[in-house]
């Protein structure tokens, strides 16, 4: 068990809190003035300085300038925030476990003790991104997928295993249980945690964007990437600025009709539209109090969608009545309310604390929404999702068939519309039926993500659209793939008992799995027919999501529109089969007497829900589904693993295989040097997202990473996806910049992968690999240019290990998001941004340019330059802003890497 910090206590704010028989160490933030007028998520990092207090990394200036934060100013005080906790999904955890198992090779190297690389704050890991929706649409997709998922990950799954029993303080939740940010919600977050003898708030960081899910439960933590994960289960505090804090007033209550997946799509267009890149938003007002937790959940999920670091409400007695429905004991319930009380951390819905700005919704004006077709912040209300489809689908088809799109012959399709572009395909499908497909048809319907699937007031809703559609004679159509994929047990649970689960396999949502599947692009392929119309007359078709991600080439390979919605909406549109329907006015389908049938005739009232919400649901289940969550079923149990506390590498495993971050390493730092002769690697637009910089989804025969796989002796149909084997490097350097999306303006007219050489005459178009293997061997360096909002998306750790091990030593872009400009320098890699108002257009650069940079040497001096020196030998010269924001990360720079900075610093303990 961790030790319990000893803090110097320089406000005397040691106290002991007596709740029902317990006593409690507790550090009082009413010792520091200016506390109460904080805003709660301030609150939360008080304590945290408070009570790790230390004289040197944290001290007593520290905790006054955060006592006296000035909500006005911009961001400069660097902060040390030490977590409670680390949370994991397995394809982000899996290369957090190898990164710790060859640390304690490394340690053994350089003459120290391996024990010391053990996590030192409680690391909890969830599989459950590596299901993949290959089955649907029987009542034995579950468990098919299942053979399927333990047949591809077994070496992963044993190599987590290991993990388990080789890491104090490492526990993993087994394949088949749920999707991490559910879980954490439904059992593994305290609200309060108790350790050593002390209450303290939970805080935690996880190595998933979507961790702020929990800030639904009062709980403050963010998504990291996973190399600076692996520092805080070592013992590191997070670096941070002490950030500006949005104010979000929630008034009245959400109308009949809309869902908590409207209301986030509504404030994630308005926080966008705000700014809030690197801020906390914290809600207020009266309308927190008739926000369910459930819905406060999900607003929490969706903070990356709107760029801000957390979206957290207070603690009040929904959060209470919350804990008691998922099984946490009385005790427990009994300090989180104690303490929140005793800290000034419960909601007042009359209060109005110290904000840097301030939003307002009147949740009255809500409107059922959609939101796509590639972005989360591109809402669309749903009465105008027809026209706007109309209008998005000219970006997705050739120019030609834009030009004609009048010509096209008429159809009896649903899915034709005079005045749209169309290109209707007559597809036979295995049992010798027929059907017409166009662009805008909806190929897949999915029930999936922590965002809405943890929320039960929609999957009821869902649930009850089926039940009316099947007693109406409706089903999904033909050529829709149809998928639920529940957060958790608990979800089928209170289906089952409310009598739905029939309805929902009749339409199609058969259960294939508890998992991300379809919102992190595990999708399974399409039915063979479908692609193959898909592909060979280049059909712009669509997905419908109940997720909080639609970017492009994520959701489907096949698929070109995606659009997120609620789950009652999936299940409408999987029965309208088209984007080109508008589901608001048109018939979905007609009766068993031939009538037609429209939304409203299959649309629950809130009493309906509420209805089967009380009476389907209870804490009994949650207690019986998390009684024994880290065991496993028979499958995980019978995993043979090996022993020891160093792994033993399998030379031949394509999945698990020892990084070469650590070759060569020595105890003393490598001076840092200035960049030159460096080559442009890719030079890229705007809303570049780590989707498109990280290796995700499937793996191509035809790509690097196929054909090393080939080479290794692995067949097609066992490559599996990219975040299944984020173990093995030489997979991910493959996959790196491979997005089937990108957009290389230094190769135009391609997209993928692909790059020019500049190592070969006439610098021919090659793949990036390719290219940056021949620069590293010609002691090239490389650079990366990039628009605006470089990096956002997930918090992907390969997005800035795979820029790593290309050879890229900077970047400059326009602008970062938060996670992704973190990680390039954890992995050593420069973040460098435009001055003001340039960009590389405006400079006049082609990226056919070898750029220099000088300047950075003065990181040796233990100073940060605020900007280095950018030369080219074209003659553009330009003083490129240095976003290397704190000390620490100006320490992990120095360091070449964050990794290296904690091996060095446990090492020297």
């Amino acid at each position: 068990m961790k030790e319990t910090v000893v803090s110097a206590n320089s406000f005397d704010a040691r106290s002991t809190l007596r709740v029902g028989d317990e006593s409690y160490e507790i550090f009082k933030l009413d010792k520091v003035e200016g506390s109460a007028r904080l805003p709660y998520s301030l609150k939360v990092l008080l304590e945290n300085l408070l009570r790790t207090e230390d004289g040197a990394n944290i001290t007593a200036d520290h905790i006054r300038a955060l006592g006296g934060w000035d909500s006005q100013a911009q961001p400069s005080q660097e902060i040390q925030f030490t977590p409670a906790r680390v949370i994991m999904q397995d394809f982000t955890g899996v290369p957090c476990v190898v990164d710790l198992a060859t640390m304690r090779e490394a340690v053994k190297e350089l003459g120290g003790d391996p024990a010391k690389i053990n996590p030192l704050a409680p690391a909890e890991l969830v599989i459950d991104h590596s299901v993949i929706a290959d089955k649907f649409g029987t009542n034995d997709a579950f468990a098919q997928n299942v053979e399927l998922e333990y047949g591809r990950n077994k070496e992963r799954y044993q190599f987590l295993r290991w993990g388990q029993t080789a890491f104090d303080e490492f526990k993993v939740v087994p394949p088949g249980t749920g999707i991490v940010h559910q879980v954490n919600i439904e059992h593994l977050a305290r609200t309060v945690m108790v350790r050593g003898g002390q209450a303290y708030p939970d805080t935690l960081v996880g190595t998933d964007s979507h961790t702020t899910m929990v800030n639904g439960l009062g709980v403050l933590g963010w998504g990291v990437g996973g190399i600076e994960a692996e520092a805080a289960m070592l013992g590191q505090p997070v670096s941070m600025l002490i950030p500006r804090v949005v104010g979000f007033k929630l008034t009245g209550e959400l109308p009949a009709g809309t869902t908590a997946t409207d209301l986030v799509l509504t404030i994630t267009e308005m926080l966008r539209k705000h700014g809030v890149v690197g801020k906390f938003v914290e809600f207020y007002g009266e309308g927190v109090a008739a926000t369910s937790l459930a819905n406060r959940a999900t607003i929490g999920n969706m903070s990356p969608e709107f760029g801000s670091t957390a979206a957290i409400f207070p603690i009040d007695d929904e959060t209470l009545k919350y804990l008691r429905l998922t099984g946490r004991d009385a005790q427990q319930v009994a300090l989180v309310e104690a303490y929140a009380k005793e800290q000034g951390l419960w909601l007042d819905p009359a209060a109005e604390p110290d904000f840097s700005e301030k939003l307002e919704l009147d949740l009255s004006t809500v409107v059922p929404s959609i939101a796509g077709p590639k972005r989360p912040q591109d809402r669309i209300v749903l009465a105008n999702a027809k026209a706007q489809f109309a209008q998005d689908v000219r970006n997705y088809v050739s120019d030609d068939e834009e030009a004609g799109k009048e010509s096209f012959p008429a159809s009896d399709s649903p899915a034709a519309s005079n005045g749209v572009p169309s290109n209707p395909v007559t597809v036979t499908a295995p049992d010798g039926t027929s059907y017409e497909l166009d662009h805008g048809a909806v190929t897949v319907a999915a029930i999936t993500s922590c965002t809405n699937t943890s929320n039960p007031y929609v999957m009821v809703s869902a649930a009850l659209v089926a039940k009316k559609a099947v007693e109406k004679g409706l089903t999904r159509k033909p050529w829709v793939k149809t998928t639920l994929a529940p957060g958790s047990k608990v979800v089928t649970d209170y289906f089952d008992k409310a009598g739905l689960t029939p309805y929902l396999d009749k339409v199609g949502f058969n259960l294939v799995g508890y998992g991300c599947t379809t919102c992190i692009g595990n999708s399974g392929p399409l039915p063979e027919e479908v692609s193959k119309a898909v592909n060979e007359h280049d059909l712009a078709v669509t997905s419908v999501l109940s997720g909080n991600r639609n970017f492009e080439g994520r959701i489907n390979p096949d698929v070109k529109m995606n659009y997120l919605a609620s789950p009652p909406l999936v299940v409408a549109y999987a029965i309208a089969g088209s984007m080109k329907v508008d589901i608001t006015k048109d018939a979905l389908g007609t009766d068993q007497d031939g009538k037609p049938v429209y939304l409203a005739d299959i649309w629950p009232t809130e009493a309906e829900v509420n209805d089967v919400v009380a009476n389907s649901i209870g804490e009994d289940m949650f207690n019986k589904s998390y009684r024994d969550v880290f065991a496993g079923d028979a499958q995980w149990q019978a995993l043979s693993i090996p022993t020891g506390n160093t792994f033993e590498w399998d030379s031949e495993s394509t999945y698990v295989r020892k990084p070469p971050y650590f070759e060569g390493m020595t105890m003393e730092t490598t001076p840092v040097e200035d960049i030159t002769g460096a080559r442009v690697l890719a030079k890229l637009g705007d809303s570049v997202t780590t989707d498109h910089i990280s290796p995700a989804g499937a793996i191509k025969a035809d790509t690097p990473a196929g054909k090393y796989l080939t080479e290794h002796g692995i067949d097609r149909r066992d490559f599996n996806s990219y975040g299944s084997r984020r173990g093995n490097h030489e997979v991910m350097i493959r996959g790196t910049f491979a997005n089937i999306r990108l957009r290389n303006q230094i190769a135009p007219g391609t997209e993928g992968g692909f790059t020019r050489d500049f190592t070969q005459a006439d610098a021919p178009v090659s793949f990036i690999y390719d290219a940056s293997q021949n620069y590293q061997a010609a002691g090239t360096p490389l650079v990366i240019l990039a628009g605006k909002e470089y990096g956002s998306g997930s918090s992907r750790d390969w997005a800035a290990k795979g820029t790593a091990l290309l050879g890229v030593k900077a970047v400059i872009a326009e602008s970062y998001e938060r996670i992704h400009r973190s990680n390039l320098i954890g992995m050593g890699v420069l973040p460098l941004q435009f001055p003001a108002g340039a960009t590389a257009q405006s400079l006049g650069l082609t990226g056919e340019e070898t750029f220099s940079f000088t300047g950075v040497t003065e990181l040796n001096n233990g100073t940060t330059p605020r900007t280095v020196k950018v030369t080219t030998d074209t003659g553009v010269e330009f003083d490129g802003v240095v976003r290397i924001d704190t000390p620490g990360e100006a320490d992990y720079y120095r360091n070449g890497g964050i990794l290296q900075y904690v091996l060095r610093s446990l090492i020297r303990k």
